[in-house]
């Protein structure tokens, strides 16, 4: 007997190493936004999870000098978006400045997500985004 209360969630994980380009993880992260419904559904939600995925992996790629672990979860209430990458300094928005040229990706993720948050693990860092689809807050409302 199905009393609602479980967790359902589906899940999807790639190893993006740094000879990799970040358009390959936006083009497999809308492969997945496709079979969600998001492209379609939640068109500017989808456009900023692909806004946040580049950011994301293109931060382990030039700042941590890593391979990015990519992972996206569906539990049917927020879209968890995960990089984790081997450096063990944590990410934090900076305002944009005119005196350097990089610096603005977290704040674009802090203003995309509807929350982010970053944790320490074993051998480096992880970075989650949480999006939630309109069509989501609606039903919840």
């Amino acid at each position: 007997m199905d009393d609602g209360s479980a967790l359902r969630a589906v899940g999807w994980a790639r190893t993006l190493p740094m000879d990799s380009s970040v358009k390959a993880a936006r083009d497999w992260t809308r492969e997945h936004l496709d079979s969600l419904g998001w492209t379609t559904e939640a068109p500017e939600t989808a456009d900023a999870v692909l806004l946040t995925v580049s950011e994301l992996v293109t931060n382990a790629h030039r700042h941590a000098h890593s391979n990015a672990q990519l992972v996206m979860a569906w539990d049917s209430s927020c879209l968890h978006i995960a990089v984790h990458d081997n450096s063990d300094e944590l990410p934090a928005p900076r305002e944009p400045s005119t005196d350097r040229v990089g610096g603005r990706g977290m704040f674009l993720v802090d203003a995309l997500a509807d929350s982010w948050e970053a944790h320490p693990c074993p051998h480096g860092k992880t970075v989650t985004a949480c999006f939630t689809p309109p069509a989501a807050e609606e039903q919840r409302s």
